[in-house]
C-alpha cells in the first residue's frame, strides 16, 4: 500500500474526484492476462471463450457496464457498498485472526502493577486528544500520497469512523453502525476490560474531560473491582470471538434480558476499549506478542478480555505486551498506523501529567456491566470458547526481522521497495510450492471520494518468468538475463500498482459487474461461475505493506485455510515481516516460508550487487533471528 505524507490543511478531502469506472474491454483483457499463467491450458481456453461471450457487442457484459455507469452518476463511490459487504460484512468467519489486524507496540518495561495503569492513563489521554482533533471541525491534517503519484490529497472519511462506529453481527450479513445521528449524544465513555469483566469509565464528567491523574484513579478502582471474586461474571466477550452468524444468534439470546440490553448498549456506544490484560507467561518474543494481540491466547489467558466488534481495542498487558486490535471494516491499516503513531508520539513527547492539580473532586465510581446468564448463554459461551481455542492452536505466526538490508539498498538499485518486496514474496512462494497463486496486495484508492482499496495482483507473468529463472533455470540463465527479468517483474508490479491506485484495476470492477447482475435479478453470468473466477478470488497469498515511523509492526492471519498472510514494514536498514498460516493445512508452514523469503532476498541482493556493482548494502547489517 502506498505510503502517506501529511500536511496541515482545512480541507478534509472534500472535492475529490469520483472513482472512475474502467472500460469493460480493458478489464476483461487484463483479467485474462492476470489469470493465464495461473491456470491449465484447458481451464484458460474455457475461460477465454466465456470472457469473449460476456464482452460481446450487445451482450450481458455491456448491459451490466451501462448499469454501473448509471450507478457511478448517482453515488459518491459506485463500488463502496458492494466492496464493504463482500470484503467484510457478508463474511461469516470469526473476526480474530481471520479479519482483525493488530499493531504490536514496543515491549514496555513495567516494573510494578501501577506502571501499566499509568501507561493506560497516558494512552487514554492521547486518545481523547486525538478525538478532539477529529471533532474540532475535522481539524486533522489531510493525508497526501507518497510513493507512486505522490502529492495527491486523500479522502479522510475513514478517520472519522475510528471512534464512532461498531460492527453489529447479523444472521446473514453484519451492519457497520456509524454514530452520526444528532439525536444520539456523543459517546463520553470508554469500556475497560479487566479479568474478562467490562467496566464503564466516563472520560467526560460535568462537561470536563478527565485529566490523567483522574483517569489513573478510575483505572485503579476498576482493577480493585475486577479482583472481587464474588462479583465476577462469565467472560461474555468470548461470544464476540465466534463466527458472525453464531455471535448474532448469541446476541439475540442475550437481548432477551433488559440487563444485557443495557450492557450491550454501553459497549456498542463507547469510544473504544482498553483491555487490561494479565501477564501471559515468561516468553515475550515478537511472535508471541503478535499472537497475544490477535487472539489473547484463548480462554485460559486473555481471550475473553476483548470485544471484537469495536473498531479500536487498546491492549495493555501487565507484562508490557501492548498494542491495538482493530475491527477492519471501518478503515484501512494505514489509518490505524496514523492514529497509533500519533498516540505513541504523544506519549513520548508529552510527559505524563499525573501531577496536575485541578481534578473532578468527586469522581463517580466506574460501573461494572452486568449480565444475566441463562443455561443457554453458558452453553453458547462453552461453544465459543472451544472454537477460540482451536483458532489459537491453529495459528502459525512468524515475525521475522530481516537485518541484511532494507529500503535504502533497494532504492539505490533505482527500484520501488514495495514492488521489490512483492517480487521477493512471489519468489518465496514459488520456492515453497513450485507454482504461483492469486495474490492480494491492498492498494489505497483514497484519491477518490469514499475510496477504500482495490487489489494489486502481484503474481504477474513477469514475476513468474523471474522466479523460474532464479530456481528451475538457475544454471541455464545468465545473471544479466535474470537481472532483466527482475527489472521486468518490478516494472510490471509498478505498472499494476499505478492502475490500482488510479481506480483502473480489475477486482472492484468485476465485483461491481457481479453485484449489479444480482441486483437486476438476472441469472449469474457464466464468467462468475467459471472455475477461473473462483481461483482468481482464492487469495492464497494475502499481502500488505504497513510502514511505520515508530517502532511497531502490524500482523494478521491468512484469508483462506491453505494460505499465508504476509505483512511487511520496510525500514531504512531492515524489513519486518509478519508471516501467518494455519497449522491445520498440510500445505503451509510459516517458518518454511520465512526461510525461502530470506533466501530469496539474499539471492536478489547478490544479483543486484553483481549487476549493479558499487551498491552493496552496509556490512554491519547481518541477519538476526528474533
Amino acid at each position: 500500500m502506498p505510503v502517506l505524507d501529511r500536511e496541515p490543511s482545512k480541507d478534509s478531502g472534500d472535492g475529490l474526484p469520483k472513482l472512475p469506472l474502467p472500460s469493460l474491454k480493458d478489464t476483461l483483457e487484463m483479467y485474462l492476462r492476470c489469470m493465464k499463467h495461473l491456470l491449465t491450458q484447458e481451464q484458460f481456453d474455457k475461460t477465454q471463450n466465456i470472457v469473449k461471450q460476456f464482452g460481446a457487442p450487445g451482450g450481458v457484459g455491456e448491459l451490466l457496464q451501462s448499469k454501473l455507469m448509471e450507478r457511478r452518476e448517482n453515488k459518491a463511490n459506485w463500488v463502496y457498498s458492494y466492496w464493504l459487504n463482500d470484503m467484510y460484512l457478508n463474511n461469516r468467519l470469526a473476526l480474530p485472526v481471520n479479519s482483525s489486524p493488530a499493531m504490536v507496540f514496543p515491549n514496555q518495561n513495567f516494573r510494578a502493577p501501577i506502571d501499566s495503569l499509568r501507561f493506560a492513563a497516558h494512552l487514554i489521554s492521547g486518545v481523547l486528544e486525538y478525538k478532539t482533533l477529529l471533532d474540532c471541525s475535522r481539524a486533522l491534517p489531510v493525508d497526501y500520497a507518497r510513493g507512486q503519484l505522490a502529492g495527491t490529497p486523500l479522502c479522510m472519511e475513514q478517520y472519522y469512523r475510528l471512534f464512532t462506529s461498531y460492527r453489529l453481527p447479523g444472521p446473514e450479513s453484519d451492519t457497520l453502525v456509524a454514530q452520526e445521528s444528532s439525536v444520539m449524544p456523543e459517546p463520553e465513555h470508554i469500556i475497560v476490560a479487566c479479568k474478562n469483566q467490562f467496566f464503564v469509565m466516563d472520560v467526560v464528567i460535568n462537561f470536563r474531560r478527565l485529566n490523567e491523574r483522574d483517569l489513573l484513579t478510575q483505572l485503579q478502582k476498576i482493577v480493585k473491582m475486577a479482583e472481587s471474586e464474588e462479583e465476577r461474571l462469565p467472560p461474555i466477550g468470548l461470544l464476540t470471538s465466534d463466527g458472525r452468524t453464531e455471535w448474532a444468534e448469541s446476541r439475540s439470546v442475550l437481548m432477551r434480558e433488559s440487563t444485557n440490553r443495557d450492557s450491550l448498549d454501553m459497549i456498542e456506544r463507547c469510544l473504544c476499549l482498553v483491555c487490561l490484560d494479565d501477564s501471559s507467561g515468561p516468553e515475550l518474543s515478537d511472535t508471541t506478542r503478535a499472537m497475544l494481540m490477535l487472539h489473547g491466547d484463548g480462554v485460559a489467558k486473555n481471550g475473553g478480555n476483548r470485544w471484537y466488534d469495536k473498531p479500536m481495542q487498546f491492549v495493555i498487558g501487565a507484562d508490557g505486551c501492548c498494542g491495538v486490535v482493530c475491527e477492519h471494516s471501518p478503515f484501512e491499516g494505514i489509518v490505524l498506523v496514523q492514529c497509533t503513531e500519533y498516540l505513541l508520539k504523544y506519549m513520548i513527547g508529552s510527559p505524563s501529567k499525573l501531577v496536575r492539580a485541578a481534578s473532578v473532586s468527586e469522581l463517580p465510581a466506574p460501573r461494572r456491566l452486568r449480565w444475566k446468564c441463562t443455561p443457554e448463554v453458558h452453553k453458547l459461551l462453552t461453544s465459543s470458547a472451544d472454537k477460540l481455542q482451536r483458532l489459537v492452536r491453529n495459528l502459525d505466526m512468524n515475525i521475522h526481522k530481516f537485518y541484511d538490508y532494507g529500503r535504502e539498498f533497494i532504492k539505490k538499485q533505482k527500484m520501488s521497495p514495495d514492488a521489490y518486496i512483492q517480487v521477493a514474496l512471489q519468489l518465496a512462494f514459488y520456492r515453497c510450492h513450485g507454482r504461483l497463486v492469486s495474490t492480494y496486495e491492498s492498494a489505497s484508492i483514497r484519491r477518490f471520494q469514499e475510496g477504500r482499496v482495490d487489489n494489486i495482483r502481484s503474481a504477474t507473468p513477469e514475476a513468474l518468468a523471474f522466479v523460474k529463472a532464479m530456481t528451475d533455470g538457475k544454471l541455464s540463465t545468465s545473471d544479466t538475463e535474470k537481472m532483466e527479468m527482475l527489472q521486468g517483474a518490478i516494472n510490471a508490479q509498478t505498472k499494476y500498482t499505478i492502475l490500482a491506485i488510479t481506480g483502473m484495476a480489475i477486482d472492484n470492477h468485476l465485483l461491481g459487474l457481479r453485484e449489479i447482475a444480482h441486483e437486476m435479478k438476472i441469472d449469474k453470468p457464466e464468467i462468475f461461475k467459471d472455475e477461473a473466477y473462483l481461483i482468481s478470488n482464492q487469495f492464497i497469498l494475502s499481502t500488505s505493506q504497513v510502514p511505520t515511523t515508530v517502532e511497531m509492526f502490524c500482523c494478521y492471519g491468512p484469508v483462506v485455510p491453505n494460505g499465508y498472510g504476509a505483512c511487511y514494514n520496510p525500514q531504512s536498514d531492515h524489513i519486518v515481516f509478519s508471516v501467518s498460516s494455519f497449522r491445520e493445512s498440510p500445505q503451509t508452514c510459516s517458518a518454511e516460508f520465512v526461510k525461502c523469503l530470506v533466501q530469496g532476498l539474499l539471492d536478489m541482493r547478490d544479483l543486484c550487487s553483481k549487476c549493479n556493482s558499487g551498491s552493496k548494502p552496509n556490512e554491519q547489517g547481518k541477519e538476526r533471528v528474533n
